[in-house]
C-alpha cells in the first residue's frame, strides 16, 4: 500500500502545467498538459485561481495585522463576500476554535456536543442565545427538549438560526418532529447514545472519521467532510488536513472553470495537485504568496478556493460555465468591526508567527 501511494505521488509530480496566454475565455488555445496519468486542459480561470488566493489573503494578513483600510484596489473584492483563503481563518471558524472547542470541559464527549451543537446552525448568534439562556453549554440528559423550546422562541419572534452558508438536510421524518431543529437536536442526543465522539477518536484517518459520519442520517458527502475538518481543529482527532479531500458542489463546478478536460483524473486529484505545486504555481507568476505564518495551503483550502473562484468568475469570467447555473454573486461584502484576534489549534504551533508578524506591524 504505501509503494502505492508514493508511486501516484511520483505520477503527480510529473504534471508540469503551463497555462496559455490569457485571451477571450472561447477563444482559449491552452497546450496540453501531459503527465503519466491524465491530461489537463487549464482555462483562463486556472491563472485567475492562484491570483484570486494571493490576493485575497493579502486582504485578511493586512486585516489580521491590524492595517486599517481599503485593504485592496479588486474590485470584486471589494464589493462582494468571500471566504478566507485558508478555512479556519474564516470568522464561524475561529470562534468554534477559541471560544467553543478550546474553552470549557475537555473530555471527548463535550467537545464533539459542543462542536456538533454549534456546527449544526453554524450561527455564533445562535450559539450565543442558547448560553445566554442556558449557562454552559454540555451534554446533559435534557439538552434536546430545553434547547428546541429556546430556539422554537427564537423562531417564533422572527429570528433566524441557521447561517445560510450552507443548507442543512431536514431530516423530515426521521424522528417526527415539526421543526428540522428538534430533528437535528435529536439527532445530537442519538449521536452520543452510539458513542460516536469515542468512534470518532479511535479513528486512524482521516477517511476514516469521514466515513463514520457519513453513516449519521441526513449527513452526505460534504457535511461528512466539513464536520470531519472541524473536529480535527479539537484534540479529538489529529490527521493531517491533505490526507483526504471530499469536493463539494461548488468546489466541482470551479474545477470546470479552471480546466476544460481534467482527463481521467478525478475532483479529488485536481485539489491535490494544487496542493502539491502551489509554490512553483506562484513562483511562475511572480507572486509572493501569505502563507498562513509558514502552514500552506491544505487540501481543504485549495478545495474551498475552488468555491470561491467560481464566484469570482461569475464577474470576471462571465462566459465560463462550471456546473453550477448561477450567474451572479448574492453576498455583498459589509465590514464586520467586531475585533477578532486570530487563535488556531494549539497544535498547528501558530501563535508564535501570528503574534510576531502583528507586533511588527502595529510597531
Amino acid at each position: 500500500m504505501k509503494s502505492m501511494n508514493i508511486k501516484k505521488r511520483k505520477e503527480r509530480s510529473q504534471l508540469n502545467l503551463q497555462l496559455p496566454v490569457p485571451g477571450p475565455n472561447k477563444c482559449i488555445r491552452p497546450r496540453l498538459v501531459i503527465s503519466s496519468k491524465t491530461t489537463l486542459v487549464p482555462t483562463v480561470a486556472f491563472d485567475t485561481y492562484w491570483r484570486f488566493a494571493a490576493e485575497r489573503q493579502n486582504i485578511f494578513v493586512k486585516r489580521a495585522t491590524g492595517l486599517s483600510g481599503p485593504w485592496t484596489t479588486d474590485p470584486i473584492l471589494s464589493r462582494f463576500r468571500f471566504t478566507n483563503v485558508y478555512r479556519a481563518s474564516d470568522r464561524v471558524s475561529q470562534y468554534l476554535i477559541a471560544n467553543i472547542q478550546y474553552s470549557g470541559l475537555q473530555d471527548v464527549k463535550s467537545i464533539f456536543f459542543r462542536t456538533i451543537l454549534f456546527k449544526l446552525f453554524n450561527k455564533i448568534e445562535t450559539w450565543e442565545l442558547l448560553k445566554s439562556v442556558h449557562g454552559t453549554l454540555d451534554p446533559e440528559p435534557q439538552f434536546a427538549k430545553r434547547y428546541s423550546a429556546t430556539l422554537d422562541s427564537a423562531m417564533d419572534s422572527g429570528q433566524t438560526i441557521y447561517s445560510a452558508a450552507y443548507i442543512m438536510p431536514s431530516g423530515a421524518g426521521l424522528y417526527g418532529y415539526r421543526r428540522k431543529h428538534q430533528t437535528h437536536l435529536a439527532l445530537l442526543g442519538q449521536m452520543l447514545k452510539d458513542d460516536v465522539p469515542e468512534r470518532l477518536q479511535a479513528c486512524r484517518t482521516m477517511r476514516q472519521a469521514f466515513n463514520l459520519l457519513r453513516t449519521i442520517p441526513t449527513f452526505g458527502d460534504f457535511l461528512a467532510y466539513q464536520y470531519a475538518i472541524d473536529i480535527n481543529y479539537s484534540s479529538i482527532t489529529d490527521f493531517d488536513e491533505s490526507e483526504f479531500v471530499m469536493p463539494g458542489p461548488g468546489a466541482c463546478s470551479g474545477i470546470k472553470k479552471c480546466f476544460s478536460d481534467i482527463g481521467n483524473y478525478s475532483e479529488s486529484d485536481v485539489i491535490r495537485w494544487m496542493v502539491d505545486h502551489q509554490e512553483e504555481e506562484f513562483a511562475a507568476r511572480g507572486i509572493k504568496f501569505h502563507t498562513l505564518w509558514g502552514r500552506r495551503l491544505q487540501l481543504i483550502d485549495c478545495q474551498n478556493l475552488f468555491c470561491e473562484v467560481d464566484k469570482y468568475c461569475r464577474v470576471y469570467h462571465p462566459d465560463l460555465q462550471g456546473t453550477s447555473t448561477r450567474n451572479r454573486i448574492k453576498q455583498e461584502y459589509r465590514h464586520n468591526r467586531t475585533p477578532l484576534l486570530f487563535w488556531f489549534p494549539p497544535k498547528w504551533h501558530l501563535e508564535i508567527g501570528y503574534a510576531h508578524a502583528r507586533a511588527n506591524r502595529l510597531a
